[in-house]
């Protein structure tokens, strides 16, 4: 491709080298070259004026025609012009593609700045929320939804779970409110209305704890009459003997899953009553530990306690005691007989905790993930063998979900498990003696 700038010089070095052979034949070179710099110059600024002109003007696509270099800037001009024009229908295109995607989306989505400034939202955001995207662009989000626990959720920069909140529109519906960052130091507010799932959840929980609460009654009159007909000790209840045995333990069986059933029940309430007693803890871990001896019996588990005396909890006394006795109950029955178990109550950084450990047959790492799972068992059989409901690690799961606490389990097949449970140092109630 020839180069514009090599022609240029061409023709201005020709231009004035004329001028000045003319000059130098009529006696005048300076002259001349003077008046021929003069002319080349007058016509770089009139090319200049007319693109100047055409830029500001627009009042035609094409740009002017010219010569020379000035030729080469305008085409190169014009194809940038083309190139942006492309682009901006590019992109025009892209965020009507976009406008009708989110607008078509049933959820509501804010973008949000830096400073919790609102910069955009779709249609689905003035139904979840209330917000309109003329009035309310530029404003804080937290001026706009005015919860405290939206508030709370946005300022302390913890995204990892939703929030669940009541629609301010008086809907009666229930928001999932879940915060996604992005790019830089911006945040994604996606709005999904769950009432429908969270009403199907209260008919769950209702059918569970009215099907329980129905059970119970007929379970304890069959086990009654059973216990009768073991202690009769006439010639029928040692015929049948064995069966009646058999139909006892299976009966004192259904009676726990539907103890442990209701107790479930309680604890996902989304009414139930918050938990702020003072517990002293390594008292119903002493307790727990007698228990756990006595349940031990003829295996002869070695149970060791180690607990700090002076370190309670904020919360509630029979919920924790069901969390923590489910997990030493649990190790002391599916642990092989002379095996270690260690329980240990203490406070370490910013949390409190709660070890179980055994020296079991551990659990392979496939079971882990869905250990609290209702029902879930990694051995049925043995499970029931043991009088196992399935719900002892599901309702320590919600029990400690009721103290903002968690269950992490740690195990490796042949080595044991740890199971323990984490508590943030705000509830701890330093009680020393």
């Amino acid at each position: 491709m020839r180069n514009p700038w090599i022609s240029e010089a061409w023709r201005g070095g020709f231009m004035l080298g004329g001028a000045w052979f003319v000059g130098w034949l009529i006696g005048r070179p300076e002259t001349l070259l003077l008046i021929a710099m003069g002319v080349y110059l007058a016509w770089h600024l009139y090319n200049l004026y007319r693109l100047e002109r055409w830029y500001h003007k627009r009042k035609r696509f094409h740009p002017p025609a010219a010569r020379g270099i000035w030729g080469e800037v305008f085409y190169n001009i014009y194809q940038l012009q083309q190139r942006n024009r492309k682009r901006k229908r590019k992109l025009a295109r892209m965020l009507t593609r976009f406008n009708e995607f989110t607008s078509a989306m049933p959820d509501a989505i804010v973008v949000l700045s830096e400073d919790d400034q609102i910069e955009w939202l779709n249609k689905a955001a003035k139904s979840y929320l209330g917000l309109h995207s003329k009035q309310d662009v530029g404003q804080r989000i937290d001026n706009l939804v005015r919860h405290p626990r939206f508030g709370n959720f946005l300022s302390r920069g913890d995204y990892s779970k939703t929030l669940e909140l009541p629609s301010s529109m008086g809907n009666r519906h229930t928001l999932s409110i879940r915060i996604v960052p992005y790019g830089n130091r911006r945040r994604l507010l996606v709005v999904r209305d769950i009432t429908r799932m969270k009403h199907l959840e209260r008919v769950r929980q209702d059918f569970i704890a009215n099907v329980s609460h129905e059970l119970r009654t007929p379970l304890t009159v069959i086990a009654g009459y059973l216990e009768n007909m073991a202690d009769a000790g006439d010639a029928c209840s040692q015929h049948w003997g064995k069966s009646i045995g058999q139909m006892q333990g299976q009966s004192r069986r259904m009676i726990r899953i539907v103890e442990d059933l209701l107790t479930l029940s309680r604890l996902e309430a989304d009414d139930a009553p918050p938990l702020h007693d003072a517990v002293a803890v390594p008292a119903i871990l002493a307790a727990i530990h007698e228990e756990a001896i006595a349940l031990s019996g003829e295996a002869g588990h070695e149970i060791s306690l180690n607990v700090d005396r002076s370190l309670w909890l904020r919360g509630g006394e029979k919920v924790l005691y069901g969390v923590f006795s489910n997990l030493v109950f649990n190790a002391v029955q599916y642990t092989p007989p002379g095996s270690v178990i260690h329980i240990h109550w203490y406070k370490k950084a910013d949390s409190l905790y709660l070890d179980v450990r055994d020296s079991g047959m551990g659990i392979s790492a496939q079971h882990i993930p869905r250990l609290t799972e209702r029902f879930y068992r990694i051995d049925p059989g043995r499970s029931r063998e043991y009088g196992g409901t399935g719900l002892g690690l599901a309702i320590v799961k919600h029990g400690l979900e009721r103290h903002a606490g968690r269950l992490e389990i740690e195990s490796q097949v042949g080595e044991g498990s740890l199971f323990r449970c984490v508590f943030s140092a705000d509830l701890a109630i330093d009680h020393g003696e």
